[in-house]
């Protein structure tokens, strides 16, 4: 039930026939897509789907085999890209040896960001209390935080953010989820990767995929209305169903 909207003018992803092989195994199957500005889209699948390696392949750091990833009217990896876009990683991009502030002091230099950047980021994904604690004595959902802080920085147009609620209580998790609507709001276009079903609802636009395939690309309505589902994990489990018997 892949329902892939036209890439447009002002889109800011593009992506079509995106193929990526790691040796004798096809990661991406000819993957195709587009984003639009200032939306929330989130990708979601299991782990070993292929999200992290198509997240790679929008930042520009995934050698592809075949196909065409445009980010911000670019091809991905342009050097014109690099101020625009902030990107999260599953594993902690920030210094064990060093506090928050002064990783964060040290990213936004690399990045020309203004220096009052720091404490804004730090505040606004809510390490403010933690902004002097050394990043090696951070719990995984705050090296989590700290990690979105640095994609935050320099107020990019485009935010990739892979995992970013992992190891987060509720309560962090709904304000993370508030401030991804507020930068959405303002502008901002944030691919968000999960595997959480009920982050799902969340996104203006869903992505799902399994093993290396987009299995329907709708908004999690029209996903439910489609597979007469009652849940967005029930509407997953119909769509690899349908998969299953086409196959």
């Amino acid at each position: 039930m892949a329902n892939s909207r036209a890439g447009g003018v002002g889109d800011a992803v593009v992506v079509e026939g995106l193929r990526v092989r790691r040796g004798a195994r096809v990661v991406l199957h000819d993957v195709g897509f587009s984003v639009a500005r200032g939306s929330i889209t989130g990708l979601l699948g299991p782990s070993g789907c292929g999200k992290t390696t198509l997240m790679r392949a929008v930042v520009g750091v995934q050698v592809v085999e075949g196909g065409t990833v445009r980010v911000l009217g670019e091809p991905a990896g342009s050097p014109r890209l690099r101020d625009k876009i902030g990107y999260a990683t599953q594993n902690p991009s920030v210094y064990a040896d060093l506090t928050v502030s002064e990783s964060l002091r040290y990213f936004a230099s690399i990045l020309r960001a203004p220096a009052s950047d720091v404490a804004r980021v730090i505040d606004e994904v809510g390490l403010g209390s933690h902004a002097g604690h050394l990043v090696g004595e951070l719990s995984g959902g705050q090296l989590n935080r700290a990690s979105l802080a640095v994609a935050l920085l320099g107020r990019p147009e485009l935010l990739v953010l892979d995992e970013p609620t992992v190891g987060l209580d509720p309560v962090l998790r709904e304000e993370l989820w508030a401030l991804f609507h507020k930068l959405a709001a303002r502008g901002v276009t944030l691919m968000v990767s999960s595997h959480v079903m009920d982050e799902a609802a969340r996104c203006d636009r869903l992505l799902l995929m399994r093993e290396g395939r987009i299995l329907a690309d709708d908004t999690p309505d029209a996903l439910r209305t489609a597979t007469a589902a009652g849940d967005l994990e029930q509407a997953f489990l119909k769509l690899v169903r349908q998969q299953e018997t086409l196959a």
